[in-house]
């Protein structure tokens, strides 16, 4: 299949059918395991929550947002698009930042619901 005619769930189904005894394929579980560590940090969280909620903003209205300087909030950025989590666009000397795609923001939400529900019921 070609980069052209794959569909976004295409890689889960890959995974899926790849999996041995119901266990996923080292290569799942090293990728799983490097999204799942990037978004392990409340930095992190807080940075992906801001541009779930926006089409795209720059590094001073997220520094600004969350109160940590530039080069803190350019190290995570660099991560993150490292991760293939966030991209980012160039317009003069102003950088842009999205989302990758529509899977992060509902990786994020679910996660999200899941943490609230679970926090709700600890009370």
């Amino acid at each position: 299949m070609t980069d052209a005619s794959r569909r976004p769930g295409d890689d889960a189904e890959v995974c899926a059918t790849e999996a041995e005894g119901g266990l996923l394929q080292e290569w799942a579980v090293r990728c799983l395991a490097r999204l799942f560590s990037a978004m392990s940090d409340p930095t992190r969280l807080q940075i992906l929550t801001i541009l779930a909620g926006r089409d795209e903003i720059t590094v001073g209205e997220i520094t600004e947002l969350v109160d940590l300087s530039i080069s803190a909030v350019s190290h995570q950025l660099g991560l993150l698009r490292d991760r293939d989590l966030v991209t980012a666009r160039r317009s003069g000397r102003q950088v842009f930042y999205s989302l990758t795609d529509d899977h992060v923001r509902a990786l994020l939400q679910t996660g999200i619901e899941h943490a609230c529900g679970d926090c709700r019921q600890r009370r």
